[in-house]
């Protein structure tokens, strides 16, 4: 259809450019709408275009551009099988920028081809929406949902994922019960009552949406998030109380301060160098005793497969607590017991949201990565485009 008659260097002080000049050498083009050959033209138009660099020169493809009188369709662009319609680059061009962003941030390989910020995005967003949308949400029936930060200043998204196949779903702006409604709408009523079971922290805005459109489906909380409640209400609460009781006594109290991390990390991975500290620290205050060891037996409660024991192991821990007279751990045991029916059903779907948390970190990285993202669109499909999963 077309031949180089005329390659052209440039550049001096700028990036080098080689400027390629096409010519029209076929009789008939082919109709973009119905795809039948039509020899009769329209009109021209002349247009330059960005192909891939040879060497290290920026490509530039100059050539006419046909619309051709189609007897079927009228007036209709010719079919460019190398070129997209209105692209201002080439179809390989497009792909090679698209399979660099999937290691590289947009600024850089925006950098390598000397193109545009805003045209590299374009291509990488489209090219994300048309190989990740519509998502394929059939058989779907155990899901987990979890929040993350969006940005600074309590700025949150909500994240749907299958755990089974570790795939992201569904990413959306907010965590109220509003925010997260449209993915019970693509999920559609048939897909909704296939649901058996959501994974979820105790977000009560989460379980209303949930009970609103799947009543059958199980709660499931998990051990990750009931444990950092259980942190952040009881042993930080016990430990600013004894902190403050001994605010006479200013070296015991600095140790009871500094050492929160230390009460809050998992025993098995304290350090040999913390473990005296924490031993003796244990020792010397009853009541951060109690909590710190009542902490580590909650944890027992997700173990159990049975739900008969699974509760009778939540009656001996909780009796434990409410005769501790310490009030804090009083109160988070009596909100828990409330919530026991979500717990034990971690008998029968033994799913945890540890995968999220693992997400979680991976849409850390992509942050740092980007040094942010101002389309939250775009930034949703490189969550899914992260987390494709896989068959199953």
């Amino acid at each position: 259809m077309q031949s180089v008659t005329r390659v052209q260097a440039e550049g001096q002080n700028q990036r080098p450019q080689v400027h390629i000049t096409l010519i029209r050498t076929a009789r008939a083009f082919r109709c973009s709408g119905c795809g039948q050959a039509c020899a009769q033209i329209h009109d021209v138009t002349r247009r330059c275009v960005r192909d891939l660099p040879i060497l290290d020169a920026d490509t530039y493809v100059w050539f006419d551009r046909y619309r051709i009188a189609c007897p079927t369709c009228g007036p209709k662009v010719a079919d460019l099988p190398w070129l997209s319609r209105w692209a201002g680059v080439t179809i390989r061009l497009a792909e090679s920028v698209v399979q660099l962003c999937r290691v590289l941030p947009v600024q850089h390989v925006a950098a390598w081809y000397g193109l545009d910020w805003d045209t590299v995005k374009a291509l990488d967003k489209a090219a994300l929406a048309a190989r990740l949308l519509p998502v394929d949400l059939a058989g779907v029936e155990i899901i987990a949902m979890d929040e993350f930060a969006l940005r600074k200043g309590h700025r949150y998204a909500t994240v749907v994922v299958e755990p089974r196949r570790k795939r992201v779903l569904w990413v959306g702006k907010g965590r109220g019960r509003e925010d997260v409604r449209p993915f019970f709408a693509q999920l559609g009523p048939d897909g909704c009552r296939r649901l058996r079971a959501v994974v979820m922290d105790m977000n009560p805005a989460y379980e209303e949406e949930v009970r609103a459109h799947c009543p059958q489906a199980e709660i499931v909380y998990d051990l990750f998030h009931v444990v950092a409640i259980y942190g952040r209400e009881v042993i930080d609460r016990v430990r600013v109380d004894e902190a403050n009781r001994l605010r006479h006594d200013r070296a015991a109290r600095q140790v009871i301060k500094s050492a929160r991390w230390l009460l809050l990390r998992n025993r098995e991975n304290v350090r040999p160098e913390d473990r005296v500290t924490l031993r003796d620290l244990l020792a010397a205050n009853r009541r951060l005793a109690a909590v710190y060891v009542l902490k580590d037996d909650l944890k027992h409660l997700w173990r159990y497969a049975y739900p008969g024991a699974a509760r009778h192991f939540f009656d001996d821990w909780y009796q434990r607590a409410v005769r501790s007279r310490i009030e804090p751990l009083k109160t988070f045991a009596r909100n828990l017991k409330v919530k026991l029916a979500g717990i034990l059903a971690h008998c029968h779907y033994p799913f945890h949201t540890s995968l999220l948390e693992g997400i979680n970190n991976k849409i850390k990285v992509l942050k740092r990565m980007a040094f942010g993202y101002r389309d939250d669109a775009y930034f949703f499909l490189k969550i899914m485009d992260a987390f494709p999963g896989f068959a199953g």
